[in-house]
């Protein structure tokens, strides 16, 4: 027994020498390194002359950037090429200007990334800054849960005021029309057409409360979800002769790339069936001066547990200021609009475990719905 036991002493003195700073710096260099590869989290390090040193493998994929290309040249260079202004970060940082969970945006639409910054100094072994380094996160999901939440929210409060008010609306809404109908036949027998004008310009309007009406009893009544494994494009099959007799309407072409052999969905059909139609109609009345919708399927490598539907349309595009709105309920750029079509599309689309996502320019906007692929376990 005292052989194994002297053996020990002997390795923990060795360790308790000299060598437990070559232990050390072996086990931080093995963990830079590893740090460097792979991960969640982005390193940047940058020289006394704000020029880059390193760049972790987790940067160069999300910006892609090569490392060795970009070796001693200046970090503002780098900012420039990636398109990532303002710039997050300045010399300031090698001043002592420190920052932590600094959230900064990158790229724009579908590319558009969400980022936690944390910056800090190198000190060499005199005290002096040799250099600064930045650690990044890629915080996106998280924003895009956070608001989801905020959105399900407001929706929730609009749904629990709609149950208490629309059928108080619809009761007399509904004598209402039948006695314009009544007095609009009335007139027209007697052949006061000037009249028959005006009670024609109330029966459309109180047709759009009665169809403000109907969305606000579909937000109050949540439905049960049904979920089951259904064909990818068989939902859209089923819809396009109504997209393209709509699109007929107004002069627009449609044009339908599905790709074979893709994996089953799990959804449900009747309500994903109102998302894509609700889209597609979106995106027709964009389109004032005629176009082309453009419907397509694509499956993602990156993203094996989704499949993606986007509708996109060659209209004039949605501006930036209102890009962010545009989920909100109320919130409409359409005369005759009720603002609450794309608010229902975002709840149908959460429920079933899926998201939209919206980008738009000046070549048109664009509508991807991501959706669940059906796993083995899902009955499919």
């Amino acid at each position: 027994m005292n052989g194994p036991t002297r053996s020990r002493r002997e390795k923990n003195a060795s360790a308790n020498g000299i060598d437990r700073r070559e232990l050390r710096e072996k086990y931080a260099r093995l963990f830079a390194d590893r740090f460097l590869v792979g991960g969640s989290t982005g390193v940047i390090i940058v020289d006394a002359g704000f020029r880059l040193m390193e760049m972790s493998e987790m940067v160069c994929r999300l910006f892609g950037s090569d490392r060795t290309e970009w070796f001693g040249r200046s970090l503002e260079e780098w900012f420039d090429a990636v398109g990532w202004k303002p710039y997050p970060f300045d010399r300031s940082l090698l001043r002592g200007s420190v920052f932590q969970n600094r959230a900064q945006a990158w790229g724009e639409g579908e590319c558009r990334r969400w980022l936690m910054l944390d910056g800090d100094i190198l000190e060499d072994g005199g005290g002096e800054t040799g250099g600064a380094f930045v650690l990044l996160r890629d915080v996106s999901h998280l924003m895009l849960l956070e608001e989801q939440v905020r959105r399900s929210d407001r929706l929730k409060t609009i749904g629990q005021i709609a149950a208490g008010t629309a059928h108080e609306i619809r009761n007399p809404l509904t004598a209402i029309r039948g006695f314009m109908q009544l007095l609009d036949k009335s007139l027209m027998d007697r052949g006061m057409f000037k009249e028959h004008e005006y009670v024609g310009i109330m029966m459309s309007e109180l047709n759009r409360v009665n169809e403000l009406v109907s969305e606000f009893l579909l937000l109050s009544k949540p439905k049960e979800v049904r979920l089951a494994s259904v064909p990818a494009g068989s939902v859209l099959q089923e819809i396009l002769p109504v997209i393209r007799n709509e699109a007929l309407l107004h002069g627009v072409a449609v044009r339908y790339e599905p790709k074979p052999g893709l994996p089953p969905i799990w959804v449900d059909k009747e309500p994903l069936k109102q998302v894509f139609l609700n889209l597609a109609k979106n995106a027709i009345e964009a389109m004032s001066k005629g176009g082309t919708l453009i419907i397509k399927e694509r499956y993602r490598k990156e993203r094996p547990d989704l499949l993606a539907v986007s509708v996109r349309d060659t209209g004039p595009g949605i501006p930036p200021d209102l890009l962010g709105r545009i989920f909100d309920p109320f919130f409409t750029t359409k005369p005759q609009g009720t603002g609450l079509g794309l608010s229902i599309c975002q709840r149908i689309v959460h429920d079933l475990g899926g998201h939209l996502e919206v980008a738009s320019g000046a070549g048109g906007t664009s509508f991807t719905v991501w959706l669940p692929l059906a796993s083995d376990g899902d009955g499919s």
